[in-house]
């Protein structure tokens, strides 16, 4: 089959490899879409440690079961189906106690490292295990469905945060999750919707996809623009949706004593924390690892277009063209958000 193999940091070739062999309990999907994760472009030129070459990237995936496990019970060959880019063990510990994002020995499809390496979708075939397939709803593309991951991101990270109806919510960012977590938050009723970043017309996006206010990091003072809007006391929530120092600093000076901040973004390996804020504030810190069961939801929310997603895909192309694409994102080209691959 034909891939798209990383080499080396930064040079990727379309190379023939060999069919994944299943095991039992696993299909064998023809992905039909697959995108590029911020997480790959990341990953391409080293900076994260997780994508170490010669690896196939790509867990933001949709297709059609070619062929399937002995094991294997209650899918068809032609099944429309998506995945969860979490490789988890059932027994595990944490998987039994519902939390299989975090189960020890878990992997993530198109990911290398000391850990662990499994190949992931930028090919014409993928193996993954039956338990983490979902089944796309007639109404869902192919190409939205590769794009489930992204929302279940954001959704986990709604689902960790406890939120009323008319609460006020601050966004830090407003990239491709970022968005996704500002259509949620207005989905579940949140009133103001507040998001900041450096990039203009990501902020129109945002307006247009239920920001009730877009502000840009580098022109104003973010915490005071906020507290103006919300009678002087700061947001009932925050999301930190880059993983730098100063978008989380700006979240934390943005909600109101008690508030709780969900940290989403993790580009950075340490940040600095101000935590006597936090601390003679009384807030509440919360990581969001990835996804956990929210897979289902996405696709239903999907199937009744209640999430909009032709606005953030840039752009449908061949897979033979991904380094290309690739080289674009990494070079952030105004403009792209996702770009979604064929094989």
């Amino acid at each position: 089959m034909k891939a798209l193999v990383l080499t080396e940091y930064k040079k990727f070739e379309i190379q023939e490899v060999p069919i994944p062999e299943i095991q039992p309990d696993e299909v064998l999907v023809k992905v039909k879409a697959v995108g590029i994760c911020g997480s790959d472009v990341h990953g391409m030129d080293g900076s994260t440690g997780r994508r170490i070459p010669p690896i196939i990237m790509g867990h933001e995936a949709s297709g059609v079961i070619e062929k399937m496990g002995s094991a294997v019970s209650n899918w068809q060959v032609g099944d429309r189906v998506t995945f969860d880019s979490t490789i988890y063990r059932l027994d595990d510990w944490y998987s039994r106690k519902g939390l299989y994002n975090l189960s020890d020995n878990r992997q993530v499809l198109g990911v290398s490292c000391p850990e662990f390496k499994r190949d992931g979708a930028f090919a014409e075939y993928v193996a993954v295990p039956q338990h983490v397939l979902y089944k796309i709803p007639d109404n869902v593309s192919f190409e939205h469905a590769s794009m489930v991951e992204p929302v279940a991101v954001a959704l986990h990270a709604i689902n960790l945060t406890k939120i009323s109806v008319n609460d006020t919510a601050v966004v830090g960012g407003a990239g491709m999750i970022a968005l996704f977590v500002i259509q949620l938050l207005k989905l579940v009723g949140c009133g103001q919707i507040i998001t900041f970043d450096l990039d203009p017309d990501r902020l129109d996006l945002a307006l247009k996809l239920g920001a009730t206010h877009a502000f840009q990091a580098d022109s104003v003072n973010i915490p005071e623009e906020v507290k103006r809007l919300t009678n002087g006391r700061g947001v009932d929530v925050g999301f930190e949706v880059v993983g730098i120092t100063s978008v989380l600093k700006t979240v934390i000076e943005s909600v109101r004593k008690g508030a709780q901040v969900t940290l989403v973004g993790n580009v950075s390996a340490n940040v600095e924390l101000p935590l006597q804020q936090v601390v003679t504030r009384q807030l509440k810190l919360q990581g969001s690892c990835a996804i956990c069961g929210e897979y289902e939801a996405v696709l239903d929310l999907m199937n009744d277009r209640k999430i909009k997603i032709d606005p953030l895909l840039s752009a449908v192309e061949p897979l033979e063209e991904g380094a290309l694409w690739f080289n674009r994102l990494h070079n952030c080209e105004k403009g792209l958000m996702k770009v979604v691959l064929k094989p």
